[in-house]
């Protein structure tokens, strides 16, 4: 039985919606890496939709945040910023 390497993963560039929300909460401490990725998930909706707020955001992702919301919608905001996004 042989088992085959690795799908190769293909990286979103630097610009685009996807990288950006995954780098804006990359700095959220939470219980699992899963956690993160639901986040980073549901700003990459929001920034696509642009149907709820980014307090609303959070709170939907449901992700087990070891920071305060407000703090983290707080982060995200600054990190958003900081690449031309406004939100």
């Amino acid at each position: 039985m042989s088992t085959n390497p690795a799908a190769k993963i293909k990286e979103f560039d630097a610009s685009s919606l996807e990288k950006i929300a995954y780098n804006a909460v990359s700095t959220i401490p939470t219980r699992e890496p899963n956690d993160q990725y639901r986040l980073g998930f549901v700003i990459v909706t929001l920034l696509k939709e642009k149907n709820q707020s980014l307090e609303q955001a959070v709170k939907t992702a449901g992700a087990r945040i070891l920071v305060s919301e407000s703090e983290a919608v707080k982060i995200i905001r600054e990190n958003l910023f900081a690449s031309g996004i406004r939100v």
